[in-house]
């Protein structure tokens, strides 16, 4: 087949879940011999807006591929673009694949779903966050102006979205603060009212995890003929061959970006106070000032800041120095690619208990859970680690609750299940 895949990033510009998966199926399905070309994005304000930078580059098994990537360096907020659009017509009518593979849309064009499906062209998207039923993608709300701060959202709503998320938008004055209100619920309803004949376009949703699944249906309406739950899958060859390194202490790991969304402020101040022989290492992308503020508020010799690394080298440059990850994230994330990584690593993980992260670390049977914006509920969990080493590889060894192995799902096994979906929408 002749397929064309869709994501707002792509590794290593971008290198966030979706960017990682997106790069892992393209290398999957360009194995077992199908064409394959990305249409991505990019952000070089000395281009010009719209403007296509085509490269070459190359799977771990030597096959060459295209990657497009469209400027769109001032683009924000936005959720429909002439330009983008425009472009990637010009794209699909070049490649012409036999079907297009959706990730993400953000920063990107709902237009493009559009286009395909005027081109009679089957449509899978993958959800990999609540984008699509939310304008910002996570349910969470910024309340600007609010002492309480990002606090989850109960449902989309369209004035409810305007007063809470777009409020930092609005033009400062409160005597004409109705007329902002107007504005952005509009512009938001208009937004909602497109995603519902979007929904209708697309052939098949895919949630990789249950509690995706089930908010998305009941948030956009997705019928249960339409969508299914399906694990990302992993290279597992790259998830092997741990050897922890010696060391005297109990080495937390946190990956990930350094932003308010991800929970690493709640984590830096649960392991300040924490007793015993313990270290923290931050792996991520540092974020200027964000990251600067991190470092100064929280000094201590007992934490290290590493730079991202490549995904394929995770076992080295991660798990080997780490006992325990943390991923204590502040919304419902989806089905986060670290703690598969450390379940397949046999690395036992403490997350937030909701959304996607509880859907596969259960509370003493592979890991350890903490209540959602709690500090002393995850400084209680953290301390368990130290103050019981056993617990470290009980919890490890247990890997992933889902198969009798506790080997995660491998990428050929996870392209295998795609590449008959694919089938099953062209027939």
């Amino acid at each position: 087949m002749k397929i064309l895949v869709v994501n707002h990033g792509y590794p290593m510009k971008f290198n966030a879940g979706s960017e990682i998966y997106t790069q892992n199926l393209v290398h999957g399905l360009l194995r077992i011999g199908h064409s394959v070309r990305v249409f991505s994005r990019d952000e070089n304000p000395f281009l010009k807006d719209f403007e296509i930078i085509s490269k070459t580059r190359t799977s771990p098994d030597n096959i060459d591929y295209r990657l497009d990537l469209i400027n769109v360096a001032r683009q924000k907020d936005r959720y429909q673009s002439d330009g983008i659009d425009e472009m990637f017509d010009k794209i699909l009518s070049e490649f012409k694949p036999d079907i297009v593979h959706i990730n993400h849309l953000n920063h990107l064009s709902l237009g493009i779903i559009e286009i395909i499906y005027r081109n009679h062209i089957p449509i899978i998207f993958t959800l990999h966050d609540y984008w699509l039923a939310c304008p910002r993608g996570q349910f969470l709300q910024i309340n600007y102006g609010i002492k309480d701060f990002y606090q989850l959202c109960s449902g989309q709503e369209s004035r409810k979205c305007a007063i809470n998320c777009y409020s930092r938008y609005f033009t400062g004055s409160s005597k004409i603060i109705e007329i902002d209100i107007d504005y952005w619920t509009k512009w938001v309803n208009n937004r909602q009212k497109i995603i519902k004949d979007i929904v209708e376009m697309v052939d098949y949703f895919i949630a990789p995890s249950p509690s995706l699944m089930k908010r998305m249906q009941n948030e956009i309406s997705i019928s249960d003929n339409k969508i299914i739950y399906i694990d990302y899958g992993f290279d597992l060859d790259n998830l092997n061959g741990r050897k922890r390194e010696n060391d005297n202490s109990i080495v937390f790991g946190y990956i990930g970006t350094h932003i308010i969304a991800k929970g690493i402020d709640y984590l830096l101040k649960a392991f300040s106070e924490l007793n015993g022989n313990s270290k923290l290492i931050i792996f991520g992308r540092e974020r200027q000032d964000i990251t600067n503020y991190l470092k100064n508020t929280y000094q201590s010799e007992r934490i290290e800041w590493k730079n991202e690394y490549i995904n394929s080298e995770i076992i080295d440059k991660v798990f080997n120095h780490v006992d325990v990850i943390v991923t204590p994230s502040i919304w419902e994330e989806n089905s986060p690619l670290v703690i598969h990584e450390a379940q397949q690593a046999r690395v036992p993980v403490i997350t937030t208990n909701m959304g996607g992260m509880a859907d596969y670390v259960k509370h003493n049977v592979n890991g350890l859970l903490f209540n959602p914006r709690d500090v002393n509920s995850l400084r209680e969990q953290m301390q368990k680690m130290i103050d019981n080493p056993s617990l470290i590889k009980s919890l490890g060894n247990k890997g992933y609750i889902y198969s009798k192995h506790g080997n995660v799902i491998s990428l050929e096994e996870h392209v295998t299940i795609i590449e008959k979906i694919y089938q099953e929408v062209l027939n």
